[in-house]
Formats: structure tokens, C-alpha cells, sequence
């Protein structure tokens, strides 16, 4: 095949390549050429200004050629290492007679070109070794067969290429700014807000950049190439957050964040490559984590854990190219948790504790006595809160604890038990917790598992209702109070009085309706009635029933709202 010296032309193939015909410059044959798929088939020719995936065996290196037609032609060579380092290097030497004579028809004697490339030697121009996204970029360079080799020692590997003739007008790659590197401007114990400037390839030449992030715990990467020859090729890269909402990951699954759940997520815009190579084996999944987030240049992500250093690393990806470029990575170790103070506790005292919304307390309880079993009581006043028992490091107790919950656990000679308390994620919670080795010790009183209050609606009158509710074994005082409240009373404003700590004394007398003692041995039977009367027809009246136990603890049913008939 003869090459005209009209253009200059760039050609990359392998030493084994047949003679073809290869694609030109010119766009209208050049995009034909890119949708025909056979054209590219069990090949590594690509036009001049394309970027081509490869693959390479240890040890077992790749030689690629390519023409320049005319002397003083621009050449810019790109080569990037995905997952091992690469040794690669670039020569020239002149072209052969028949390269540079007038086209005849006959095809060109590449055997015979190959088979001087094989026995001369060219100039070396350019040589590098390392892992690094590195470019060969000339001004000027004479024509002639460029041959470039490349080598992977360390072990099977992908790479890219990319060669153009026409570096200035091209630029397939994105920009860096003057300073391409990621600040790190808030720091938190579970956050990091990371800010860059913006690509001039964007905010200059107006072209469709949008930034993608990577996090891990490992080390930072070089090129998305590395990225995703990290990750498995099922692993689904993360979408973009919706606006106004930052990057919540580590759903980081190995950070805190939950590993199995997909939804929401798309595939990525770049494949992963295929695997290749003469041995295949499993990698153990990384903790690594991708999110692309359009164009904003400032970023905060989030659910990451406590005193742990993270690796950032950021690319502008030319989304009509795909194409991508790496901006400086940094690394931050988040903040250590607040050092939480230890409460002790002393055995059979009630304790009060206050927890903030998804927060969490620390109590101690180191019996003075040697003991068999070690009981733990426990009132949430709210929502459930979750305990955690340990005894001398050792996980015994993780429970949800919603009412009264009584836990008893064998005992150990010397032993300390550290009890964890982890807050609701609606709101702050508030409980009491009793520690005693003292079995007989019971300060919270018993309840059955429906603590409602039953009002019989047929029953009502104009100045009376009657309500019911259940007992239990044990023998309890009960105290029931009435509260008038307006007509517009409504559950949520009951729900916000649902505190069950609050016990008898923060009622005024004038609420107080009786006090009675009540029990069966039968729990079938453990159900006792009252009419409450001297009410005003057509009023609402919010009623509330206590228990009060042996040692004085008080526990409130959930409370009732009941209304008289206004016409009898």
C-alpha cells in the first residue's frame, strides 16, 4: 500500500498486522470506519487521534508501529498503565525507499519494512518505566517508522494508548488548572469536604466536563484506568446525587456504608476490561468506592468512620471523549470520636440517662462483692434505645429495649460489665437502668405486653366513662389521673406527652381520680375496670394510668383519650 505525502498519517499496528487498509483523518471515512466493528476486529490499528485498550502478558512485550509521512510534524504520545507498572519506550528510524515512492498501484512491501525494523536499529527518543499516565509530546518530528514497545515485568496487564498528529486541535484530554490539586476544606469525624478548581477545558472552552471521585483506604490511583482495574467488572459504579444532596456512601459498604443493596445505581460510563490473561483468580473486594457528580467543584463526603485515613482521588472526564484526567490526590484521617465519659453505676440505684438523637452513653458497673448473677433493669421513657453488655471485653447482651425489659446474666468473680446505649434515630431518648446482683432487688415494677387503656364506649354517659386495663401477677398499686384537654387534642399532641419516666408527682391533685392495689394469679384474669365520674358532658379528657412498683419507680400505660356524651 502506498502513502500519499499529501497528509501526514499516523498508524499504529502490531508486528504481526497484514497489510490493510487503515483510517485517514478524514472524518466522514474516519466516523464510517468507528461504526463498522468489523473494521476493528482482532486488531490494534487506530486512526491518527484515538485511543486504543490493550493488553499485555508478563514479561512478554508489545511493539506497535506507525508512519510519519513529512518532517516537521507535530506527534504527541500518550501511554497509560492500569493496574502495573509499565516499561515502554519510543524509536524512529528513516523510512524505507518504497514508503516514500509514487503510489503505483502495487501494494506496499510491508514484510519488507518489518523485516528491516527487525534487523536495524532506530533512535531512541523516549524511555520510561513506572505507572504514571506519561505523555511524549513534539513539535517537530521527523518522518519516518515509529516503533513504540512496550513491557510489563510485574505481571498481566491492561494499558491505553493514544497518538495524534494534531495534539493542538485535538485535546482529547481534559485540562488541568494552574493548581490541580484537591483541598481538603472541612474535616469531621464522619465527613470530608474536598473543593479543586474548576478545568479550563471546561469553564474556557465550554466543552461537557463532569468530575468523578474515588475514595478508598489503600493508597491514591494515577488514572481511572487503575480505578477500574481495581474494581470487579460487576461492580456498579454509584450515580451522581441528586442536587442539593452530597455523595452519602461508603453506602461505603466496607466504611459503615451497606454493600448489597444496588438500587439506585447505574453502570458506569467506562467499562470495565476484560479479563484476559493466562491465569484468572478472584480478588477480594477493596474497599473502593466511585461517584461521578457532574460538574460542581466542591464535594462532601459522608458515613465515612471515625480516625481512619482515606485516599482522594479526582478526574475530569471529557464525557464526549471519555477521556479523563487525573487531578493531584490527597489523603485525610477523619476526627476521632468524642471520648465519652464513663458513668458508674452503684448496685440497686437507679440511674438516669439522657442520650441526643443517634447519640450514644457509656455506664460501668463493677460489682464490690463476688456474685452469681448480675441483674439489669431497664426503663425507655420514649422510643427504643439498644443495649450492649460486655464483661471483660466479652460481648454478652445486644438487645432493643422498648418499655421495661429486665436482663439477668450469669455472674464471674472480679468481673466489670460495660453497658453501651445507643440513642434513637428520631429523636433523644431518656431511660433509667437499675444494676444489681441482688436478685430480690426489683425498683421497676412489672407490666404486661399491652399497656393500652380500653375505654367502653358503651358505657359513656354525660359525666362519666369507663376504662380497663391489664394487670400482671405481681401485686401493683395503680394511680389513674384525668386531664380536660381542648376539643382539637390530637394523637401527635399525646405522643409528644408520652414520656413514661414521669411519674405521679408531676401531676397536680386536683388531676388525681384513685389509687388502688390490683393482681391475679391468673394473667388471663389480670384485667380491672373503673368508672371514673363527676366529668362535664360533651368534654375530651386525656386519662393516664401508673404503676407503681416495690422500691418506688412509677411506669405510665399509654395514655387515653376519651370524650363525655353531650346529650344523655
Amino acid at each position: 500500500m502506498l502513502l500519499p505525502r499529501c497528509l501526514p498519517l499516523l498508524l499504529l499496528l502490531p508486528l504481526s498486522s497484514r497489510p490493510q487498509k487503515f483510517p485517514t483523518r478524514d472524518e466522514e471515512l474516519f466516523q464510517m470506519q468507528i461504526r463498522d466493528k468489523a473494521f476493528f476486529h482482532d486488531s490494534a490499528v487506530i486512526p491518527d487521534g484515538a485511543e486504543i485498550s490493550s493488553y499485555l502478558f508478563r514479561d512478554t512485550p508489545k511493539r506497535y508501529f506507525f508512519v510519519v509521512e513529512e518532517d516537521n510534524t507535530p506527534l504527541a504520545v500518550t501511554v497509560t498503565p492500569c493496574d502495573a507498572p509499565l516499561e515502554w519506550k519510543l524509536s524512529v528510524q528513516e523510512l524505507p525507499e518504497e514508503a516514500s515512492g509514487e503510489g503505483s498501484g502495487e501494494p506496499e512491501p510491508l514484510e519488507q519494512q518489518k523485516q528491516q525494523i527487525t534487523n536495524e536499529e532506530g533512535t531512541e527518543l523516549f524511555s520510561y518505566k513506572g505507572n504514571d499516565v506519561e505523555y511524549f509530546v513534539s513539535s517537530s518530528s521527523p518522518s519516518g517508522l515509529y516503533q513504540l514497545e512496550l513491557l510489563s515485568t510485574e505481571k498481566d496487564t491492561h494499558f491505553k494508548v493514544y497518538a495524534t498528529t494534531t495534539p493542538e486541535s485535538d485535546q482529547p484530554y481534559p485540562e488541568l488548572p494552574y493548581d490541580p490539586r484537591i483541598d481538603v476544606t472541612s474535616l469531621g469525624r464522619t465527613t470530608v469536604t474536598l473543593a479543586w478548581k474548576p478545568s479550563p477545558t471546561a469553564s474556557l472552552l465550554k466543552q461537557p466536563i463532569q468530575y468523578c471521585i474515588v475514595i478508598n483506604k489503600e493508597h491514591n490511583f494515577k488514572s481511572l484506568c487503575a480505578v477500574e482495574a481495581k474494581l470487579s467488572s460487576d461492580d456498579a459504579f454509584m450515580m451522581a446525587p441528586k442536587p442539593g444532596l452530597d455523595f452519602s456512601p461508603f453506602d461505603f459498604a466496607h466504611f459503615g456504608f451497606p454493600s448489597d443493596n444496588n438500587s439506585g445505581k447505574e453502570r458506569g460510563f467506562l467499562k470495565s476490561p476484560s479479563k484476559f490473561g493466562r491465569q484468572t483468580s478472584s480478588k477480594p473486594r477493596v474497599d473502593l468506592h466511585k461517584v461521578c457528580i457532574g460538574n460542581k467543584n466542591i464535594f462532601t463526603v459522608s458515613d465515612l468512620k471515625p480516625d481512619t485515613q482515606y485516599y482522594f482521588d479526582m478526574f475530569a472526564v471529557n464525557t464526549n471523549t471519555n477521556m479523563s484526567t487525573a487531578y493531584v490526590g490527597t489523603f485525610a484521617r477523619t476526627k476521632e470520636e468524642a471520648k465519652q465519659k464513663t458513668v458508674e453505676l452503684k448496685d440497686g440505684k437507679v440511674t438516669d440517662v439522657f442520650i441526643k438523637r443517634k447519640g450514644a452513653k457509656f455506664l460501668r458497673f463493677a460489682p464490690v462483692s463476688s456474685h452469681q448473677k448480675v441483674t439489669f433493669s431497664i426503663h425507655s421513657c420514649l422510643d427504643a434505645v439498644q443495649i450492649q453488655v460486655r464483661r471483660d471485653g466479652k460481648l454478652l447482651l445486644s438487645q432493643n429495649v422498648e418499655g421495661v425489659r429486665q436482663f439477668q446474666l450469669r455472674g464471674k468473680a472480679k468481673a466489670k460489665y460495660l453497658i453501651r446505649l445507643k440513642g434513637s434515630k428520631k429523636g433523644a431518648s431518656v431511660l433509667k437502668i437499675l444494676a444489681t446482683t441482688r436478685p430480690n432487688k426489683q425498683s421497676f415494677p412489672s407490666l404486661p405486653e399491652d399497656t393500652r387503656i380500653k375505654a367502653f364506649d358503651k358505657l359513656r354517659t354525660c359525666s362519666s366513662v369507663t376504662v380497663a386495663w391489664l394487670g400482671t401477677q405481681e401485686r401493683n398499686k395503680f394511680c389513674i389521673y384525668k386531664r380536660e384537654v381542648d376539643d382539637n387534642y390530637n394523637e401527635e399532641q399525646k405522643k409528644r406527652e408520652q414520656n413514661q419516666c414521669l411519674g405521679p408527682d408531676t401531676r397536680k391533685k386536683s388531676e388525681k381520680v384513685l389509687c388502688k392495689y390490683f393482681h391475679s394469679q391468673n394473667i388471663q384474669k389480670a384485667v380491672t375496670t373503673e368508672t371514673i365520674r363527676g366529668l362535664q358532658p360533651g368534654k375530651s379528657y386525656l386519662l393516664d394510668v401508673y404503676v407503681i412498683g416495690h422500691g418506688g419507680h412509677s411506669v405510665k400505660y399509654q395514655s387515653k383519650l376519651v370524650k363525655t356524651r353531650k346529650f344523655c
